[in-house]
């Protein structure tokens, strides 16, 4: 989070929300202060896939109606996973209109010549 910038407070993990008598869980909730708003984390340890998207969605929508006071920003969220599928993802997307972000995590840092070699390949691409 601390990649991310400065102005979030840390709310809970698994944070338990119950829609229509079920539970469910948000992997990591935290409030904004700058920004107003809750910033909700879903960690996938597989790739992403559209129904993660509908779930995220769903969180976003309850934060909005049950959690959000009429002066906070609505609620952004973020899924990452190990991988994803651009395209599935994208049409999973299209539509909503929540601040949803979709995106890949990595476990291990890249080997030095492997970033060097991205790095090429991106000033290359600019030129």
């Amino acid at each position: 989070m601390l990649e991310l910038g400065k102005g979030y407070a840390f709310v809970g993990r698994q944070c338990r929300i119950t829609i229509g008598g079920t539970p469910h869980y948000v992997d990591l909730v935290f409030y904004h202060y700058l920004l107003h708003c809750f910033v909700l984390i879903d960690l996938k340890t597989r790739q992403t896939n559209p129904g993660d998207v509908g779930q995220m969605n769903m969180y976003l929508n309850y934060f909005a109606e049950e959690e959000n006071s009429d002066l906070e920003n609505p609620p952004v969220g973020i899924v990452l996973g190990t991988k994803q599928n651009n395209a599935a993802i994208g049409l999973a997307l299209g539509g909503i209109t929540n601040n949803l972000l979709v995106t890949k995590y990595e476990t291990l840092l890249p080997l030095k010549a492997e970033l060097e070699a991205e790095i090429q390949r991106v000033l290359e691409e600019e030129e």
